[in-house]
């Protein structure tokens, strides 16, 4: 999915919005997949609020804890709550959607944006991963 947000809008605040947007078909009959397996994601997306949906969801989360939370759930004792569960291994393979940007900006019109519109600058981000996706098949 793509969601084109400002620039100077952060990112934590369109994830809901991104992960609604999320439909694979199913290769039978039936509605579309809607939910992700797991959401490996940086510390930016590790409030509190942000698990919660997840946890409602029942969508799995690997995302690492920011340090001021933490020291904030360690002062409060034993009434600061567990810390979220954190797998190191599975939070390795998130460069691959690091990489994956890296090689959406090598498309000089994605990194520099020469739309002007918000619509022809996501159809045009859309057509570029389909691109990325062609060339990997």
């Amino acid at each position: 999915a793509i969601l084109v947000t400002p620039g100077q809008r952060h990112d934590s605040v369109c994830a809901r919005p991104l992960l609604e947007r999320i439909r694979v078909p199913r290769t039978g009959t039936g509605r579309p997949r809607c939910r992700p397996d797991r959401v490996i994601a940086d510390k930016a997306y590790s409030s509190r609020g942000f698990r919660a949906y997840l946890r409602q969801r029942g969508i799995a989360y690997t995302t690492p804890e920011k340090t001021d939370q933490r020291r904030h759930r360690l002062k409060r004792g034993g009434h600061g709550g567990r810390p979220p569960g954190f797998d190191r291994e599975t939070y390795r393979r998130r460069n691959t959607i690091e990489r994956c940007f890296n090689r959406l900006k090598g498309f000089r019109g994605i990194a520099t944006r020469y739309e002007k519109t918000a619509t022809s600058y996501e159809a045009a981000a859309s057509l570029a991963s389909f691109l990325l996706w062609a060339r990997s098949v």
